[in-house]
């Protein structure tokens, strides 16, 4: 894969350098290291052209290098070609029905980061960690981030249909078909448990969810609650913005994130004392699938020493894009700045790894050696025990008011 994605950003390379040479636009000394790695990928390009076993086809060649040079910045950098990008123009302006799966893409393929409850998604059987390996019959390692979610997306009662491969069951991709719906964002939930630990449980981030959270705290105290826990697994849909505004619900004072590109000033978010709800201990708990706004309400509080993060490492996500249009049609989307974790940590790079790690007890190990595969007719065992919960609490119990 790896070794693909080179082919194609070298392609890619060779051939702006061809053109733009052939345009006089290339002056620089060939002692100046990318100038100097230009000859030698026109070098390389020289020999495809009069080497190659059949004669190449540059169009498509380019089009792939370009995908493998976006793709290789990170997964919501992408290149559309004019056909994709009058999809995704068409895409924006309309509202339609999708899947209520959250999807990225890593090591090329789209990746399933959450299922949203109750949705289609989950209703098929798609978990987080599974792979959709190709939508209509095409590859999601040819396509760029925004047309897997332009496909996965469609009008209310129409069907889309893909091949996936379970995460937690290696084996071949299954043929599924997905009736797609409106999917409402669930409704933030609460409850008291013991010990006066108030729970409060999120499954996206996305407009209101802080207004919603914040109302939730003030009734769990009213209840007489005297610690929180905070519940973010598998919540990566939602706006940066409002995980800044759930994190200043906890915390009022400091730094709660910061975003930063090479041609994006330095914009930090503090925390606002008078948006600040509760100085009860807070315990929030994470997930591979707890991505993007939630990320940054994690970071916060365990950067800000307010409180502590129990559970798995998170996905890294969490990047501002702009538009690039292109000459023939097509654009270019490009991260121009991302977000940090008060201490500097790049959130997309990095992640966020919970000071108490506890592994979530779906997880299998999977073996690299095929032949060491576990036996696929043997049925593991589910636990109905919530590990990472039951941390949780235990951390919070531990705690004093």
């Amino acid at each position: 894969m790896k070794i693909k994605a080179a082919i194609l950003v070298t392609s890619f390379a060779l051939l702006v350098f061809v053109v733009i040479g052939s345009m006089g636009g290339v002056h620089a000394s060939s002692n100046d290291g990318p100038y100097r790695q230009l000859q030698v990928y026109s070098e390389v390009l020289s020999r495809v052209q009069s080497e190659y076993v059949e004669e190449p086809n540059i169009p498509k060649v380019t089009d792939g290098a370009l995908h493998g040079l976006l793709e290789s910045l990170d997964s919501n950098s992408s290149y559309l070609t004019p056909e994709a990008y009058k999809a995704y123009k068409d895409h924006k302006n309309q509202g339609k029905a999708d899947i209520g799966a959250i999807v990225s893409k890593r090591f090329g393929y789209a990746d399933v980061v959450a299922v949203l409850p109750g949705s289609p998604a989950e209703k098929a059987g798609i978990e987080e960690t599974d792979i959709f390996e190709s939508i209509e019959g095409k590859s999601t390692r040819d396509m760029s981030l925004q047309e897997i979610r332009n496909l996965l997306d469609g009008a209310p009662n129409t069907s889309v249909n893909a091949e996936v491969v379970h995460g937690r069951q290696p084996a071949e991709p299954q043929k599924i078909s997905i009736t797609r719906e409106v999917v409402p964002m669930p409704a933030v939930a609460e409850k008291m448990m013991e010990d006066g630990i108030g729970y409060i449980k999120a499954e996206a981030l996305t407009k209101g969810k802080a207004q919603e959270i914040s109302a939730k705290i003030k009734s769990l105290e009213k209840s007489g609650a005297k610690k929180i826990l905070l519940d973010l697994r598998n919540c990566a849909e939602g706006d940066e913005t409002e995980g800044i505004a759930v994190a200043n619900l906890f915390i009022n004072h400091g730094t709660i994130t910061y975003l930063q590109g090479q041609k994006f000033p330095r914009e930090a978010f503090n925390a606002d004392p008078g948006k600040t709800v509760t100085t009860l201990p807070v315990a929030v708990l994470v997930n591979r699938g707890t991505a993007g706004a939630a990320e940054i309400v994690a970071s916060a509080i365990l950067e800000n020493a307010r409180g502590d993060i129990v559970g798995d490492k998170t996905f890294g996500d969490g990047s501002v894009t702009k538009t690039f249009e292109l000459p023939d049609g097509g654009a270019l989307i490009l991260s121009v700045a991302k977000y940090y974790s008060p201490s500097g940590k790049v959130i997309q790079d990095v992640a966020v790894t919970p000071n108490v790690l506890v592994a979530d007890q779906n997880d299998t190990f999977v073996y690299d050696d095929e032949d060491q595969a576990a036996p696929q007719d043997e049925e593991q065992p589910k636990s109905n025990s919530d590990d990472q919960l039951n941390k949780a609490v235990e951390v919070l119990k531990a705690r004093s008011s």
